[in-house]
């Protein structure tokens, strides 16, 4: 089982804790990390793109010059695709990107992308994060400290106010539950920071 010091705000190393095998200790499998990526971009797409078709656009309703003789190509609309103002071809309409995984690849490419934080000692767990006001430069103070990378995700065991906040504000710091975070949040930070309270509860769901 992987051993990871505990930190506190300080970045004072207060202990360890032994993290279980069946979720920081597998083979990380790139295959179902990439399937969840590409699954979490798609889902993210609006899918409100749209242009006009020949069909949609304005004019057009007269054949502008006769079929032969004139010298000029063959045209049938001055609202086809070639012509200027014309509708586009192939034009992209509103639609749904969205689709779901199988649980159990979920779980698996969760799984894989915490493995691979302790595998290459990404992963930083803290004591605690305690704010008891809005104190952006606390938390700020509390990175640097634990020596976290520009871009940190922070799991917090439940809902911190003081915490989400504070962090909000702090570029490249973003913040998650343990029942909201995501594959491509975890391998998008450069470092991953758990609350000691927050690994129990990932451990209890994912083992």
């Amino acid at each position: 089982m992987p051993n990871v010091a505990v930190l506190d705000m300080t970045g004072k190393n207060v202990g360890t804790i032994e993290l279980s095998d069946a979720v920081f200790g597998i083979e990380p499998n790139a295959v179902v990390l990439h399937a969840a990526v590409v699954n979490y971009l798609a889902n993210q797409r609006q899918g409100t793109q749209s242009a006009l078709t020949r069909t949609e656009v304005s004019g057009g309703g007269k054949k502008p010059w006769r079929q032969k003789g004139t010298g000029h190509a063959r045209q049938g609309s001055t609202r086809a695709p070639q012509w200027t103002h014309g509708g586009v071809a192939h034009a992209p309409k509103p639609r749904d990107y969205s689709y779901s995984l199988n649980k159990k690849v979920r779980r698996l490419a969760l799984k894989s992308a915490l493995s691979d934080k302790v595998l290459n000692n990404s992963l930083i767990v803290l004591d605690e994060l305690a704010l008891d006001s809005y104190k952006t430069k606390t938390v700020a103070d509390c990175l640097k400290a634990i020596g976290a990378g520009k871009k940190t995700l922070i799991v917090l065991a439940d809902n911190n106010a003081f915490a989400v906040k504070s962090c909000a504000n702090i570029a490249g710091v973003k913040t998650a539950q343990v029942n909201t975070i995501n594959t491509y949040d975890v391998l998008h930070a450069d470092t991953l920071v758990l609350v000691k309270s927050a690994v129990a509860t990932i451990e209890e769901v994912y083992a």
